[in-house]
Formats: C-alpha cells, structure tokens, sequence
C-alpha cells in the first residue's frame, strides 16, 4: 500500500506541475498579448465567454484567467457583467483541455518532448524558449496520466478499495463533497478532472460515482477564485461569488439530477471514462450559455452579500523591529520584508487609478492619497532602518544588500508619487474640465497601464524570490514598455495631424499620463537590477546576450 501510495503521489505531483509548466511558459511568452486581448474583446457577454473559452484554453487554467478577470475588474476597465461571462467562458475552456489531453494522442510525447526540450535549450529569444516549454508541459501531462494509470492498476484486485470505492458510486453527495476538497487542495480543477477520469477508466471509480466527483470538482474549481480575492475590491469579489453561484449551484442541481436518473449517463458515450468527461464539458457548456441572461440578476444578489469593507483604520505592525538590529542577516530580512509591503501598497495604488479617468471617485482618489502618506512613512522608516544597520559592523554582502534596499524603497517612494501626485490629479483635471480622451487614445492608455501594472506584478514576484529568470523577464519588458510608449506617442500625433477633436482637447494631459506611467515602470523594474548585476548579466545597464 505504501508503495501505492508514493507512486500515485509521483505521478499526481507531476500532473499538477505539467500543468504549472504549461501556464507559466503562457505567462511569460504571451501574457502582455493575452491580457490585451481578453480586456479588448470583453465588451459583451458573449464575446467575453468566448474570450475566457480561448484564454484557459492557453493558460490551462481557469483559476488564472478568473485572477486576471479580478484585475481588469479592479482597475475599472472590465464591467462587473463582462467579467462573469468571461470567467463562465474559462470554466468552458478548462473543459475542452481536458477532453483534449485525455484524447488518444500519448503518441506524440517524444515529439513533443524533443522539440520542446530543442527549443527551450537552444533558442535565445524568449518566445520560442518559452514555447519549448509549453511543449515539454504539455508531454509530462500526458506522460503523468499514463503513470496514474499504471499506478492504480494493481488496486482493481483489491477487495478493500473495491468496496470503498463501491461505496462511492451509491454515496453521491460524499463523492462530490471529496472531489470538491480534492480540487481544492490541488488547486487546479483540470487535474482533479483528468485524474477522476483516470482512475474511472481504470475500472477504479463506477460512472456515477465519477461523474459525481467532476461535478464536485466544478465545485472546489469555483470556490477556489472566491477565497483567491477575499481581500480584493468588492467589485471582484461580486464577479467570483456570482461564477461560484452559477458553476456550483448549477453542480449541486446537475447531482441531485443525476441521482434522480442515473442511467442518463449512457447518452453521453460507451464507456465510463467517456461519459465522465463528456458530462464534464457538456455540464460547463449548459452553465455557459444558461447563465448568460441571468448574469445580471445574480450580480444584484451577490452585491447583497458582498458589501463595501469599512476602512477602520488598524494600527499597521511593520517588520522593522528594532531589536533586531543587533543581527545584520535578521535585520536585513526585516527591511526585505517592509520593502515587499511597500512594494504591494504602490501596487493596490496603481490598480484602480486609470478606472479615475473613466469615473471619478473621490473615495478611491482619497484611498489613493492615504496609500501614498503610508508608502512615504514606509520609505522613511526603511532608509531609517537601514541607515541604523549600517552603524554596526557589515559584511561587504550585507553592507550592498542595505544599500540595495534602500534604493529600491527610493524608487518605489517615486512611483507612489507618480500615481498619487500625477495620475489622481490628472484624473481630476479631465473630471472637472469635462473632457473625454478619443476612443482610439483611452484604449491605448488602458493597454499600456495595464502592461505597467502587469509589470508592477512582475517587479514584486522578483521582490520575493529573487529569481534571475524573472528578472531578466523584467528588464525585458522594460525595453517592450519603451517601444510600447513609442508606438503610442506616434498615434497620438497621428490623431492630432488628423485633427480628432478629442485628441486635441486632452492632448496635454494624454502625454502627461503616458510619462506618468513608463516613469513608474521604469522605477519598479528598477528591482531587478541588483540581481541581474550580481549575476553577471548585465553589460553596462542593458541585459547582456
């Protein structure tokens, strides 16, 4: 049994980490395109579905798709309704790659896994090596199924897990509850999906008793978006609480169905393997396109129960504990630690502060301000903190490591600024002038504020991990952002040459907002630099080859 259990965990960890491997090479090849794309095409319900159908279809994760959505929402560029249709959507494509990797194509693995491993080794660009890793994913994926199968093999011959998993298939309610905990605990609704499958087509789990589990499954896959953004804005939180209201709602109700007649399995395929993952993809497809009309009305309800947080102001407990001092090392992760926190206040400031231009809210303008007299009390007390440290005795690493964290609180002070300072009261001066940007030059200020917060993001991971790979992404995006800004500056004056009235009203304060924003991006990637410096992997200050 032991044994059992170690080779089903190998081949369960490998699952989940294929699939991390596929989302992450997503990420980081295309998800400044990505992220445009979803934002661009969510104006209707329907569009919306259809782009969160084809995002978690790239990401291999509808979990990821629904944090985005939380994102677009928050920033006031993703309308409550768009953004429950476009998580509806990614439940949907969540489907469809399941019913894609437990298809017959295990033969093409050592395809997939000589050009992955090819491109990913010899490619220096960063879109062919990170579609090598997709490649490879994508090979573990099937590799790992194959491996559950020959895992559980040896259980069908079991008398003890013949009855418990017997039992399964008469108790409904206890199977759905497991597969909701077991995607929970796994994070990841597709693996808990192709698993299920697996062990059905194995002999392992009887049709009903499986199926029961995928709806289950649907379940903890909607919960898990819903404790992911419990500190968000309300807005997110309305949009995950009406997904879980709708995905696990209509769940529960597809169960009590089953329950009721379950011979209506065989409708959906000849073995039990295929009708468990066919009831899967036919079950996200029904929510899908039922729920579209009744999106509105579950918004309202979710609205009763997710209300506006009051602000009570807590006495903030920093991580500068000035008894710690004494020890450089402890005293060095404590300032790591408020940089971090510091890092994640400009964050939630730079999220909702180009929505302020769309719809001014003094309420989010005065959270905004508030948020920079914290980040400038924070900044005051690391370089303090630091500057104290630095009266003790210094190794020559810890003394650049000081001297590290204090520029980068320098840098992140700045780009406070930019957003409290700049942003918020250009904001204003569009409010109270009653001006508009041309719909060509909102959608570019929204692209590129949504490419600089997606940076922001980035910066802070770096912040965290220290992780070259990443920072080297970083860098990277910098000269993107660069070129990205470039691009933008040219339509500007195209608009203006073509004299858009629009263009030309708010032409001071569009380019005013562009060099706000490529400011703040160049102060927070500023934290990559001392890792790609200490690594050799800089020429001067540009990424060396």
């Amino acid at each position: 049994m032991i044994y059992f259990l170690i080779n089903l965990a190998g081949a369960v960890a490998l699952l989940l980490w294929a699939v991390r491997l596929i989302r992450t090479g997503v990420e980081r090849a295309f998800m400044a395109s990505l992220r445009q794309f979803l934002r661009r095409t969510a104006g209707t319900r329907i569009s919306a579905m259809a782009a969160g159908t084809g995002a978690a279809m790239l990401l291999q994760s509808s979990t990821a798709v629904a944090i985005l959505t939380a994102g677009f929402a928050a920033s006031g560029t993703l309308a409550a309704v768009s953004g429950v249709a476009l998580v509806l959507g990614a439940d949907l494509g969540s489907s469809i790659v399941a019913q894609i990797l437990l298809s017959p194509i295990h033969v093409l693995v050592p395809a997939l896994l000589v050009i992955g491993v090819t491109l990913f080794l010899k490619s220096k660009a960063r879109r062919p090596r990170q579609a090598g890793r997709i490649f490879v994913g994508l090979a573990l994926v099937l590799l790992s199924l194959g491996l559950i199968g020959e895992a559980t093999a040896p259980l069908r011959d079991s008398e003890l897990v013949d009855a418990v998993l017997t039992r399964l298939g008469s108790d409904l309610v206890s199977a759905f509850v497991l597969g909701a905990l077991l995607t929970w605990a796994m994070h990841s609704s597709i693996a808990a999906v192709l698993m299920f499958v697996t062990f059905a087509g194995q002999g392992l789990l009887p049709g009903t008793g499986a199926a029961a589990m995928v709806l289950g499954a649907n379940l903890g896959g909607a919960i898990i978006p819903v404790m992911l953004t419990l500190s968000a804005d309300p807005i997110p939180r309305r949009i995950m609480v009406s997904n879980f209201v709708l995905r696990g709602g209509g769940a529960a109700l597809v169960l009590i169905g089953l329950m009721a007649f379950p011979h209506a399995l065989d409708f959906l395929g000849a073995t039990t393997a295929r009708q468990v993952i066919n009831l899967h993809l036919v079950f996200n497809l029904g929510v899908a396109i039922l729920s579209l009309p009744l999106i509105p009305a579950v918004l309202r309800l979710a609205g009763a129960v997710v209300v506006e947080r009051k602000d009570l102001s807590p006495t903030r407990i920093t991580a500068l504990d000035q008894k710690g001092l004494g020890d450089p090392g402890h005293a060095l992760g404590n300032a790591a630690r408020e940089l971090l926190r510091m890092g994640e206040q400009v964050l939630e400031m730079l999220q909702p502060a180009l929505g302020l231009f769309v719809h001014w809210d003094p309420e989010v303008a005065a959270r905004i301000k508030r948020n920079e007299n914290e980040v400038d009390r924070m900044h005051y007390e690391i370089k303090l903190y630091v500057a104290r440290l630095n009266e003790t005795r210094l190794s020559t690493e810890q003394s650049r490591r000081a001297m590290e964290i204090a520029m980068v609180a320098n840098h992140l002070e700045d780009a406070g600024d930019q957003i409290s300072t700049n942003l918020v009261d250009l904001a204003q001066r569009i409010h109270e002038r009653g001006l508009t940007f041309s719909e060509e030059g909102r959608r570019e200020l929204t692209d590129f504020h949504d490419r600089v917060t997606s940076n922001t993001r980035l910066a802070l991971n770096v912040l965290m991990s220290g992780e070259i790979d990443d920072a080297r992404q970083l860098v990277e995006e910098k000269d993107r952002t660069r070129a990205a800004e470039a691009d933008l500056q040219a339509a500007h004056l195209a608009r203006l040459r073509a004299n858009n009235s629009a263009s030309i009203e708010t032409t001071n304060i569009h380019q005013e907002t562009v060099r706000a924003l490529k400011q703040i991006n160049t102060d927070v990637t500023y934290v990559a630099y001392p890792i790609l410096e200490q690594a050799g992997d800089l020429r001067a200050t540009r990424l060396t080859g």
